[in-house]
This record gives C-alpha cells, structure tokens and sequence, in this order.
C-alpha cells in the first residue's frame, strides 16, 4: 500500500498503511472490545510472555487456509526454546512475535508448558513439517511460494526438489540473500522482484532471531500474503540436517540430535538457553515470577490479489525466478 493510500477492511473500518483508523469517542470502546474477543478467543499459552497459539499441525493448516482464503496479509513465526529465549533478551524480537498472525509451538518444550496450561489439544508442529504438509495438500495447489534463505544454491535445490515430488506446486523464485542486512539497493531490488512475482507465500529461512525480524520489517513492504519463518526447514529438506526418529522428537531431545550433528555452530545456544529456559520456566510455572505477554491489536489488511490460481503464469509454465546476491550466505 503506497504511502497515503487508503482502504478499508471487512468491517468498514478505514486502513492506513498497517495500521487501524478507529474511530473516536464511543465506537472507539466498541471497536477495542471487538478486538480483544478476537484475541481472547483464540487460546494461547504463555511462555515467559510470548503469546504461542495452542495448535496442532490441523488446526495450524487451517488457519493458514483460513489466511489465505481470505487475504489476510501477515507473518506466521514458528517458537520453540531458542526464540523464547532469545525474545527475553531482544524487545524488537518480542514485539515481533507479538505482531505476528500467527504464532505455532516448534518444540515439545512449548507443547509441554501449554498442556500444564490447560491447552491439551496442543501439540508440536516443526517448520519442516509444516511446509511439506502444506506443499503436500491439493487445498494449496493453486497458491505460488518464493523461497528466501539459505546458503548458495539451497534455494534452488529445494526449488527443483518440490517441483519434482509436488508436481501441481508453482515455486516462482528464490533469492539468496548476505550474511547481513540487505543494502538499500539489494533491498530495492528484491522488493520490485516480489512486486513483480506476487507470490502468496514466501517461505524465509534465515534462523531466528533474524528471520522473524526480516519479516516484521519487510511484511509491509511486500505484495505477499504470508510469510513463514521456518529457519532450517531448506537445509532439512535437502538433506544437509539429518532428521531423527520421532520418539526423539517427542521426548524432546532432537536439539540433541542437532548438536551431535554440528556441534561447533550449536554447542553455545543451547549451552546459553536450555538451563535458563528450564529455570525460568520453572518459576513461572510455580508461581514465583509472573510473565505478562504483550498484544498487539493491529488490522488485517485484505489486499488486491489475483484469484486462487492465478498469477500471471501458467500452471505448467512458470518459469522461477533465482536471485543471488552474493557467495556469503545466511546459515
């Protein structure tokens, strides 16, 4: 939405870039409690003051379906142990996970907190997971995706990889982006890519806590509809992480498995958050600390795009787009 523009979501109400115009005086009282039902009514534990939602992998499919059937236009973050921690130490992270549509527990940690918390039907939903599932699905079929992440060449990889095992996918483009910020220019660039591409979903794996600040930041910026935060959903998917049996994922103990696979990069973050996540936890848990969680009452913007199935390419005809900024990637 250009700078000044106007429009106006489902309930009338007038939008100005994100933000919510509501209306003074009493429809002010009214419009606030209208969206605190919307908030209330969707369950979530606490976890140290972040807000997870208390999902399955079918109730976090649809509300992705829900989100795109309708052109909600936001980000979904994906929490476990790692981001938790890092948004006690990091306010932008915290206001970022707050500003998310929707937020998914990645980890049994999180899982196990929320059932304390009375959220029984809560269960882990891992990034790879959620992006095969929806890969996988006709429901999604007519939806285009561009992947943003990984190191040089991933993109591409797993780019060619799902169109050969999802054949009705439509993967417009990748870019690979700097081990750092996106300079003026690059970011113009990639902008006018996606402004040209308008893919309903761009999945960004860049790890926490930089993709999540990636795509607070950028969101607004985009012609998307969704963007995912799967961290190393690319290097999982074209076999650089070896996945591990399932009763290690349930016992909670697969960042163990991750450690034993690369333990010069991952030894100090779980050295770093593991212990304080379990003491910090615990407090909560008991009652000694209390963790407020931030909300954030923002509109939905519902945005001019194509039909379902239809973005300026043929099914069988999409020719990707692949961008590469420079060797030195993002892990």
């Amino acid at each position: 939405m250009s700078k000044g523009e106007q429009t106006h979501d489902h309930a009338g109400h007038v939008l100005s870039g994100s933000k919510l115009i509501v209306p003074s005086s009493h429809d002010h009282k009214v419009e606030r409690a209208h969206f605190m039902r919307l908030v209330e009514t969707r369950p979530h534990a606490n976890l140290l003051g972040v807000q997870v939602e208390a999902l399955d992998m079918e109730r976090a499919v649809a509300r992705v379906e829900d989100a795109l059937c309708k052109h909600r236009k936001g980000y979904v973050c994906l929490l476990g142990v790692h981001g938790i921690m890092e948004a006690q130490r990091k306010p932008s992270l915290a206001a970022a996970y707050a500003d998310a549509l929707i937020t998914i527990p990645d980890g049994m940690p999180a899982v196990w907190v929320g059932r304390w918390q009375g959220h029984r039907g809560m269960d882990r939903v891992a990034g790879p997971d959620l992006m095969l599932e929806i890969f996988q699905r006709k429901e999604f079929a007519g939806y285009t995706h561009f992947f943003y992440g990984g190191k040089e060449g991933i993109a591409d990889e797993l780019s060619a990889s799902f169109t050969r095992r999802f054949p009705w996918a439509r993967i417009v483009g990748t870019y690979t982006p700097p081990f750092r910020d996106l300079s003026p220019a690059e970011e113009e660039d990639f902008i006018a890519i996606i402004r040209d591409l308008k893919p309903d979903i761009i999945w960004v794996g860049i790890s926490t806590p930089k993709q999540e600040q990636f795509m607070n930041r950028y969101l607004p910026l985009l012609e998307t509809n969704l963007m995912f935060g799967v961290g190393a959903a690319f290097d999982f998917h074209t076999g650089r992480i070896q996945d591990c049996a399932e009763w290690i994922k349930r016992a909670g103990l697969q960042w163990f498995h991750r450690l034993m696979q690369d333990p010069r990069h991952l030894w100090r973050r779980y050295l770093r958050n593991n212990p304080a996540f379990l003491w910090q936890i615990a407090l909560q848990l008991t009652g000694l600390r209390q963790y407020s969680t931030t909300q954030a009452f923002h509109a939905t913007e519902f945005t001019q795009r194509p039909a379902r199935g239809h973005a300026n390419f043929s099914q069988n005809g999409i020719q990707p787009v692949a961008v590469r900024v420079q060797p030195e990637s993002v892990e």
